[in-house]
């Protein structure tokens, strides 16, 4: 892998704390959906460290995305 494609893969990754940023949502948050199960893909890398793929999250939040209440409930 060229050290351009190391740069742009390592570009599409979130930390921990800019998925938390985006969603709005604690690091205690994102641990819970984590061990549930409910959280997008994440990669971990040691005991502490936890990266996203963009392109996951994104379509993690496209499956929770609804044109209404009544479509969220179905």
């Amino acid at each position: 892998m060229s050290e351009s494609n190391v740069r742009d893969a390592c570009a599409e990754l979130l930390t921990n704390a800019q998925f938390c940023l985006m969603l709005d949502i604690s690091d205690r948050t994102a641990a819970i959906w984590r061990r549930d199960g409910t959280s997008p893909p994440y990669i971990r890398i040691g005991p502490r460290r936890v990266y996203y793929r963009r392109a996951d999250v994104e379509a993690y939040l496209a499956t929770r995305t609804f044109p209404h209440r009544a479509a969220e409930a179905a």
